[in-house]
């Protein structure tokens, strides 16, 4: 493989749409805060998907012991009109999605949720154990007005941090201290007014993890899928679009998240991933299955579930 220097340029309005900003009758809205940060909010409750807002320099990340971020979560969450929580969900335990998941938490005294390794890190922090929610394949949280079903998926390859956390994690900690654990597909209902959303974090998959479970509404990770054969993007989304028969699919993971979030996003460079390459297949799929695919505005109040033009 030819080694490519820069990256691609974000895609234009005439490539991909972006999802509509929510109205004041939305029942539900998500707001897109970088990477998979995703937060659900229904004015009433309200939960958030990794919560990682500390964004280290590349430099950093690679030489340094890792410590949130205070003053960037809570110019974060000051940013996307966060005050309470009902819920931190960790898709996994890789830095980029876990590192502030416990802080976020306890900022906003929300549960954090997610799997064994994700459960070890809130017990390196300062969260109560009644705070610390630790689920199974398959096991459905109730939080506030959402349930949350977690499917156990399989993480993007490669997987650079691979295995489990088995013993409580404080920081600093070396990014590889921030091993996967499970990596969750999470499937979320807005018990009031049905609408339904499947936040799938990783771009992998199992064969037939979905099905049964419709949702309106995918958040698609499409980290690392732009250096991954054609074949296997198609697949992709067939396990998980077509799967849950959605109508619209928000792309996610698929900015640099080394840059801060006062700075514009910017695709991931080419030496770790090809945005590019990865809408170009996901749009032929889109447009052969009748299926809107949408790319999120940062910090925007946004209703995916209304239908385009």
């Amino acid at each position: 493989m030819v080694l490519r220097l820069g990256r691609p340029g974000l895609p234009g309005a005439t490539e991909i749409a972006t999802t509509a900003s929510a109205s004041p009758r939305s029942p539900v809205t998500v707001s897109f805060l970088g990477v998979s940060t995703l937060l659900f909010d229904d004015g009433e409750s309200a939960i958030l998907t990794d919560g990682f807002f500390s964004r280290p320099s590349l430099p950093k990340t690679l030489a340094l012991p890792l410590r949130s971020d205070m003053h960037r979560i809570d110019a974060a969450l000051h940013r996307a009109g966060i005050t309470t929580l009902d819920a931190v969900l960790c898709a996994h335990s890789h830095y980029d999605h876990a590192l502030d998941s416990a802080a976020v938490a306890l900022r906003t005294g929300a549960d954090l949720v997610g799997g064994t390794s994700t459960g070890f890190i809130g017990r390196g922090s300062d969260l109560p154990d009644d705070r610390i929610v630790v689920v199974e394949n398959g096991a459905t949280a109730v939080q506030g007005n959402f349930a949350v079903t977690f499917v156990e998926s399989v993480h993007s390859y490669p997987d650079r941090a691979h295995g489990t956390i088995d013993r409580p994690l404080s920081q600093p900690a070396r990014v590889r201290e921030y091993r996967c654990g499970e990596a969750w597909s999470m499937h979320i209902e807005h018990l009031p007014s049905g609408r339904t959303a499947l936040v799938h974090s990783s771009a992998g998959f199992r064969v037939g993890m979905l099905r049964g479970r419709p949702a309106d509404v995918v958040y698609l990770s499409i980290g690392q899928l732009g250096r991954r054969p054609r074949v296997f993007v198609e697949q992709y989304w067939q396990e998980t679009v077509r799967a849950v028969h959605a109508r619209s699919v928000v792309l996610t993971h698929w900015d640099n998240f080394f840059r801060p979030l006062d700075e514009p996003l910017q695709a991931l460079p080419y030496a770790f991933d090809d945005m590019s390459a990865s809408i170009d297949v996901l749009n032929v799929c889109a447009r052969r299955d009748g299926i809107d695919l949408e790319l999120p505005t940062l910090w925007r109040r946004a209703d995916p579930w209304v239908k385009r033009a």
